[in-house]
């Protein structure tokens, strides 16, 4: 593939999933400077891969896959361990859909969970990637991405007990 048409493909990418990729980056980092960032890195380094990616997944789930990698380096670096990464919802990056939850409570009921478990959420529910899209996206083994998809529903339900009642 050639430059140009390389870089046609990236846009039409950045179009298609940018702002979905970005909001990720921002709920996995709870940071919006670094999700910029990891969000840019994400799509570089899609573009660098383009010749490399042989549709055996969706093109969703293959930038997720690069994002959730990006957004673990990020987490890696000492400089991340050390930042205040308390965000406000007004901070996230725009829904393509409408938030069904108008209080951020299970936002912040995700955002809490550990970082693999909310990954494995985000991906799931969120992003709305299938069982088998989302493990591949993490990078895990089904039976694993099942495990951990059932922990944190159950952590959520545990933290969200209350909070929803059905009148």
């Amino acid at each position: 593939m050639t430059d140009t048409g390389r870089s046609e493909e990236l846009e039409n990418l950045m179009e298609l999933y940018g702002d979905e990729i970005k909001r990720f980056c921002t709920l996995q980092l709870r940071d919006p400077f670094q999700a910029e960032d990891a969000a840019q890195d994400t799509f570089v380094k899609a573009w660098k891969a383009l010749d490399t990616f042989r549709n055996e997944s969706s093109q969703k789930t293959w930038l997720m896959h690069i994002a959730v990698n990006t957004c673990r380096d990020y987490q890696r670096t000492g400089w991340f361990r050390h930042m205040d990464r308390r965000i406000v919802p007004e901070e996230l990056p725009e829904q393509s859909r409408e938030d069904e939850v108008p209080d951020g409570e299970v936002t912040e009921a995700i955002r809490s969970l550990p970082s693999k478990l909310r990954t494995m959420i985000l991906l799931r529910y969120y992003e709305g990637l299938s069982l088998k899209e989302t493990a591949a996206a993490a990078g895990i083994s089904l039976a694993t991405a099942k495990r951990q998809i059932s922990k944190a529903n159950q952590l959520l339900h545990e933290r969200l007990e209350g909070w929803y009642t059905d009148e």
